[in-house]
Formats: C-alpha cells, structure tokens, sequence
C-alpha cells in the first residue's frame, strides 16, 4: 500500500512547489491565528493556485469559530477539513465535508473510544500530546495506538526524514503527516527536507513490496 503524504503548515510560494515537485499528496494549510504556520483564507487562496489537480487542499482549524471556516471554504479550493481542538463529532460535520479529526495521544488516551465518538471521520490523525494544540514537533510512543483501532490512521507527531521509515513499518498508516520535521524555521519549510522525507517514505513502502 502506498502512503500518503501530506506536508502541513506551509506560508510560502516555494515550499508549496517544493512540496509538489517531491510528489507530496496533500498540502496543508494552518488558520489558527496561535501558530506560526497561520494564513490568512485571502493568503491560503493565493498559494492555492500553485497546487495542481490530484493534490488535496487542507484546512486545518482549531476551536474556529463558524464565521471563519465559512470564509475559508468561500475563498480556498479545500478538499478535506482537519479539527484539532476541541470540536464535537456533529461540530465536525455540519459543514458537509470530509474530514479527518486529530487526537492528542498520551498513556490514558482511550483511542478506540475515540475512533467510535468520531465514526464519520476519513481517518484520525494521531499526534502527540502537549499542553495548548498540535504536537509540537513531539514524536509519541507508537505502541499506545490499538491493532486494530477501526478506522485509517494518519500518523503525526516529530516525524523527519530519519524516523517516517521506521514508523511506517511499525504503525504501517495510510498517511503520514509532517511539519517542524522539513522546516529550516517555524512556519518556514526547507526544499531539501521535504525532498527526504518524501524519499525515505517511499523506500519504506518499497521495502514492503520487496518484502
């Protein structure tokens, strides 16, 4: 199974090309105005354009109030939302899109009791748990995710270039989702990085079929 790959956070002209032309799946756009990585919708429908078909637009929010993620599905071409606060299922779906729907996970974190409370997800993307939102750049103890947790898995959390092979034999996810782990700076992606990372998932998947 090939995994998907989405590269989040992005700000510039040149990483959202960059993140293209390494063969990224998915782009990720941030509207929490708290992060470094936030665009504004006017923002995020300018680098847009630069994304050709056949590559997802996501909208990150957190806790957003409705008028905001009105305004960024009036302005930006987005093809799956992805919640990371504290949004109820019934929150998640009013707004007649696919989503994916991220939990925050440490040692009690009830997973599948949380892949149930969010059965109409696409998937859960599992990061790592910190105090405020999003896994700051923390990879988390991947043996705490169920066998069989019932639903696709989008692993997040300190992945970089020298941990995604490894944890994609381990967790074996349909995606993997990366931010600080191809940036030279907060909210500011390096070409080369995301060039790696995309290689090193690829040789994982490739390890795989030769297996």
């Amino acid at each position: 199974m090939r995994t998907r790959i989405k590269i989040c956070g992005l700000t510039r002209e040149a990483n959202v090309d960059a993140a293209v032309e390494s063969g990224a799946d998915a782009i990720g756009f941030v509207f929490y105005p708290s992060s470094p990585r936030y665009v504004t919708p006017i923002r995020a429908a300018e680098l847009a354009r630069r994304i050709p078909p056949f590559v997802a637009v996501t909208a990150l929010f957190v806790n957003a109030p409705d008028s905001e993620i009105e305004k960024v599905l009036e302005t930006v071409p987005v093809n799956l939302l992805q919640f990371h606060g504290d949004e109820t299922e019934g929150q998640c779906q009013r707004w007649f899109r696919p989503y994916i729907r991220a939990a925050r996970v440490r040692p009690e974190t009830n997973l599948l009791q949380y892949a149930a409370d969010f059965a109409s997800a696409r998937a859960l993307l599992l990061d790592a748990f910190v105090e405020g939102y999003g896994g700051g750049g923390q990879a988390f103890d991947w043996s705490l995710i169920p066998r069989d947790l019932g639903c696709p898995v989008i692993l997040s959390g300190g992945l970089t270039a020298g941990n995604v092979g490894e944890a994609i034999c381990r967790v074996r996810p349909v995606a993997v989702d990366v931010s600080s782990g191809v940036e030279a700076a907060k909210g500011i992606k390096d070409a080369a990085k995301i060039a790696a990372f995309v290689a090193a998932v690829r040789a994982a998947d490739a390890s795989f079929e030769d297996a």
